[in-house]
């Protein structure tokens, strides 16, 4: 009993070591410890964790074997990290495209190849299929929304900092009372974080102010200046 939790750690240690769980470098989340920061120390008993806020976790190795935990190097070591983040559209703001919106589309660059493909395609398809196009709903037709995905796209691949490896997705998720998600999936190509969190601020206050430009308007909870409009 005396020695039980030397052997404890002494077993927990040869377990990090060997399993290569985490060395002194890598960031590491332990939140049942309230611990997230770069490791600066692995002992027999204790493992220093210097946290965020420079405040110093101190976690007995067994304990910490005992409980999960992530290691960012993996990140680290891919040279990308990730941006997953949605945008929330309000639905009534969805509608179709007309002849006049379209043309207003045309005249942004990143959208001419998407475009000229899209229209043929579905002008192709509603001629092979004799679809009588004077009612709006019948047939293919081009969508605010859905071209708003197509920009992000363009955006995103055009864009310098988003990794050409990693995972790359713009996907609409599934409507909910805070309307229809527009989730961004992609990677940066560096994993310093004050860089990535410059990137990501940039890329959504870009997509921010264009969403006027696709008659699109974002979700929010009405707020005291909205009731007060209405008086």
């Amino acid at each position: 009993m005396i020695f039980k939790d030397t052997i404890l750690s002494f077993v927990a240690s040869i377990q990090i070591h060997s399993n290569d769980l985490f060395k002194i470098g890598d960031w590491l989340e332990v939140p049942q410890f309230g611990a997230d920061g770069d490791v600066i120390d692995i002992a027999l008993h204790t493992v220093k964790i210097q946290n965020w806020d420079k405040t110093i976790s101190i976690i007995p190795a067994h304990k910490l074997i005992d409980s999960s935990f992530k290691n960012w190097r993996g990140m680290s070591e891919s040279g990308g990290r990730r941006i997953k983040r949605a945008l929330f559209i309000d639905q009534t703001s969805i509608r179709f495209c007309d002849e006049k919106m379209i043309n207003n589309f045309k005249s942004i660059e990143l959208l001419a190849p998407y475009l000229k493909s899209k229209i043929s395609e579905i002008e192709a398809s509603n001629s092979d299929q004799n679809i009588n196009m004077q009612t709006l709903v019948n047939g293919r037709r081009l969508t605010n929304i859905g071209t708003f995905r197509a920009y992000i796209k363009a955006y995103l691949k055009n864009h310098p900092m988003i990794h050409d490896k990693h995972t790359f997705l713009v996907r609409q998720l599934a409507p909910s009372e805070k309307g229809v998600p527009i989730e961004i999936y992609v990677f940066t190509n560096t994993t310093d974080w004050l860089a990535y969190e410059a990137i990501q601020s940039d890329i959504f206050d870009h997509l921010l102010a264009v969403l006027t430009e696709f008659d699109l308007q974002v979700f929010q909870y009405p707020t005291g200046k909205n009731f007060e409009q209405l008086k």
